[in-house]
């Protein structure tokens, strides 16, 4: 069963829930309350796989998985890009004008502010999405409403007022898929390398750092910084480049990231999911 189970943070209904359906149909969902406890189940043994939402292309990284990932002993092994929207929802029969306050993730809050400032409801933070929707219904007030994927309304009995009440029609989630073991690179085609590191404490050592990157000709993807233990003086880095590791000029490159680095992990080697390149040529 732990061998075809994947782990994810949040309730039934939640987008986490949707990528985890379309990427593992055959797979055992286990919800978990917080993304540490999604991390343990697959440290545990208690899943194969946990599925993670790194960043969202409006509301930016997920910050709290910045800081988990260098801590944790899992790989990340696959990507999926789940496009996001949200649908207003409350109890049955509840009319829109009935509605004073909306429940949801600080994030689904952020992405959906218009419909927030043209009813003039008061946004009130919740764990995640699918919990906001699932607290709707044991309230049993009609001046709630939640904001949630329509699987939720679906999971909890609600009616949907509004669909796709989406800030932006662009609004795309980047999930990562971790595990216990790194993926075996025996896949063709474009592939990605994610790592951490921290740099020397030595006058422009960023800048050397980076350097062999540009000289070896390795695109990188992501580069984004934060602090170490709350020290404003210890800053850690987690990048993404195009290629693998064996790759010669990735090779040089990150030879030369060590030399100025006092630490560096590379956490996965994993295939480019096919909507970074559709995503590329629609702006192009």
């Amino acid at each position: 069963m732990t061998q075809t189970t994947i782990s994810y943070q949040g309730e039934p209904g939640a987008n986490s829930h949707i990528i985890c359906a379309q990427a593992f149909p055959d797979w055992t969902l286990l919800p978990c309350a917080t993304f540490e406890d999604a991390f343990a189940a697959v440290t545990e043994g208690r899943a194969a796989r946990a599925m993670i939402p790194i960043e969202n292309s409006i509301a930016g990284r997920v910050a709290d998985i910045h800081h988990l990932i260098p801590t944790s002993p899992l790989h990340i092994v696959a990507e999926h890009f789940l496009p996001i929207h949200f649908q207003l929802m409350a109890l049955p029969g509840t009319p829109i004008a009935a509605l004073r306050s909306v429940h949801s993730h600080i994030h689904a809050l952020g992405q959906c502010r218009r419909i927030i400032r043209r009813l003039g409801l008061k946004a009130v933070v919740a764990g995640d999405t699918a919990g906001a929707a699932r607290e709707v219904m044991e309230a049993h007030d009609p001046s709630r409403g939640a904001l949630a994927p329509a699987l939720a309304a679906e999971v909890y009995g609600l009616d949907i007022l509004e669909r796709d009440v989406e800030d932006e029609t662009h609004n795309t989630t980047r999930f990562c898929v971790f595990a216990p073991e790194p993926a075996v690179p025996d896949f063709d085609g474009p592939t990605v390398t994610s790592f951490v590191f921290r740099v020397r404490n030595i006058p422009a050592a960023l800048y050397k750092a980076l350097g062999g990157f540009a000289t070896n000709g390795v695109n990188m993807s992501k580069l984004e910084s934060y602090m170490v233990e709350g020290q404003f003086s210890a800053t850690q880095f987690y990048a993404e480049v195009d290629g693998r590791p064996e790759d010669p000029g990735l090779a040089r490159a990150l030879d030369e990231l060590s030399y100025f680095s006092r630490e560096l992990r590379v956490i996965g080697t994993y295939p480019a999911h096919p909507f970074r390149e559709a995503s590329r040529l629609a702006a192009e």
